[in-house]
């Protein structure tokens, strides 16, 4: 069976609950709290294992927080190889105010981390049986621009496709460095990489640059309400979104990046697998605070995607 490989190097252990409406000064009351393991690798790990593929979650974590984040981790059925280190891991805090519908989300920036964690992490890539290597979320303090890079470079040696959720000059210095199998950017992220604002029209041209210029054999855009764009060597396929009621933004990405990842296992070609994609992170906006996707809702979505 294939494998997949979660990278997260700034992982976190996400807070999150109810409020009717959020006041300064005045304590705010929240109820229907939930403690989800978090961080972008992390979050296509848990869609991973819900979807029944094998996968484990390699994560930098220290301090009581990286301890909780085991036993989260744990509790959900996510396979781990967790790197120490001195640290204390992040906690997120996400609040939906329930009087507005509106969501507030609390990112601290996480501890810095020593080279030698980090070559950890590489020789973890490099000798893993993995057939897809995933590299998402944010680099810590600390942490070298081209790390995905190097990253990409070990896990294509041994036959692994890797693929690439990151921002910045993270994102920029791998496509611009090595190859990667599939990057999954969004339209602001884009833009960074651009240095431009982009209509959706601008960002498949760019994104189609991108693929022809060997950065990555994929590029696909998630636009928000605007629904999402995949561009491959054969050209540029443009999907709407599934409307549904959204309860959360929070994971709705990387639930995407983890369906369609399912769905190339699978054997699904690259257009079905991004119509799956789109189906998973419609689910995960439907859900409260960071529980992600559920796969009953996926199945439900994916008819309403029309192909195209």
């Amino acid at each position: 069976m294939a494998k997949v490989l979660t990278i997260t190097l700034n992982p976190t252990v996400d807070v999150s609950g109810d409020a009717e409406v959020i006041r300064p000064v005045r304590k705010v009351r929240t109820t229907h709290g939930r403690f989800d393991p978090g961080g972008g690798g992390i979050n296509v790990a848990r869609v991973t294992a819900k979807l029944g593929r094998a996968v484990e979650a390699v994560y930098l974590a220290g301090g009581e927080v990286g301890q909780m984040l085991d036993r989260l981790l744990a509790e959900q059925g996510v396979a781990t190889r967790r790197i120490a280190i001195d640290g204390q891991t992040r906690l997120g805090f996400i609040v939906h105010e329930t009087s507005t519908g509106l969501e507030y989300r609390f990112v601290p920036e996480g501890p810095a981390v020593p080279a030698a964690r980090l070559e950890d992490v590489l020789a973890v890539v490099a000798d893993h049986d993995s057939d897809y290597v995933v590299g998402s979320g944010s680099l810590p303090a600390g942490a070298p621009e081209d790390f995905y890079a190097r990253a990409a470079q070990a896990a294509t040696r041994r036959g692994a496709r890797f693929v690439l959720d990151t921002s910045g000059p993270a994102l920029k210095a791998t496509l611009e460095r090595t190859r990667v199998f599939l990057a999954k950017p969004s339209l602001s992220e884009l833009e960074h990489f651009a240095g431009r604002r982009l209509a959706p029209d601008d960002a498949a041209g760019v994104a189609s640059d991108i693929v022809s210029r060997g950065g990555a054999e994929f590029i696909a855009v998630t636009l928000g309400a605007d629904g999402a764009i995949l561009a491959g060597r054969d050209g540029v396929t443009r999907l709407p979104t599934i409307p549904v009621r959204v309860r959360s933004a929070v994971g709705a990405g990387d639930s995407f990046l983890a369906g369609m990842v399912w769905a190339l296992m699978e054997g699904q070609d690259a257009i079905e697998a991004f119509r799956f994609g789109i189906a998973a992170g419609a689910a995960a906006a439907m859900t409260p605070g960071t529980e992600l996707c559920r796969i009953d809702d996926i199945g439900a979505l994916l008819p309403r995607l029309a192909r195209r």
